[in-house]
């Protein structure tokens, strides 16, 4: 008897939508912006961290806003590597962000847009957000909202050839 390999899938699988800050701009805001499909935190980190520069290492702690995201298990098992997961509490108007942590290499903060963010919102987003600006309610381009984030003592972490600045 032999087995029929099975239909392609209708869907194809949604590419990540990240784009990154060109590497050796020190220092900066945000290291990359990132669009995920969803707030499911299980399906949406092992795309965002497999699509990551190999130079960023391995991922072994993720920090995410704790009110934006599913819930999620304390630890997650992804190409095979464990990574810790912290949720913290962002205090409002503050922009989501996701903070990634290198044993060695450094910190990476991601700007992140919602996931029901149109098309046109989320592109304009991403084109300005590395640029240290971000759009207003109304359209406008404006310097973003400081969060704790931005703030130099807030650095967790060896830093190296990311782009954080030590602190």
């Amino acid at each position: 008897m032999t087995t029929a390999p099975d239909a392609p899938s209708a869907l194809p699988l949604p590419l990540v939508r990240l784009r990154l800050a060109p590497r050796g701009v020190l220092p900066r805001r945000n290291d990359g912006v990132w669009w995920p499909h969803s707030r499911d935190l299980l399906t949406q980190l092992p795309k965002l961290l497999a699509a990551l520069p190999s130079a960023w290492g391995d991922i072994v702690g993720v920090t995410v806003d704790a009110a934006a995201w599913s819930a999620a298990p304390g630890r997650m098992f992804v190409a095979n590597q464990v990574v810790r997961l912290n949720k913290a509490p962002v205090s409002p108007p503050a922009l989501d962000r996701v903070t990634l942590l290198s044993p060695g290499l450094g910190r990476w903060d991601l700007l992140v847009v919602s996931p029901d963010a149109t098309e046109e919102a989320a592109a304009l987003l991403m084109a300005t957000a590395l640029e240290g600006r971000v759009p207003g309610a109304d359209g406008e381009v404006r310097p973003p909202v400081p969060t704790a984030a931005t703030d130099p003592r807030s650095h967790v972490g060896p830093t190296g050839p990311g782009t954080r600045a030590r602190g």
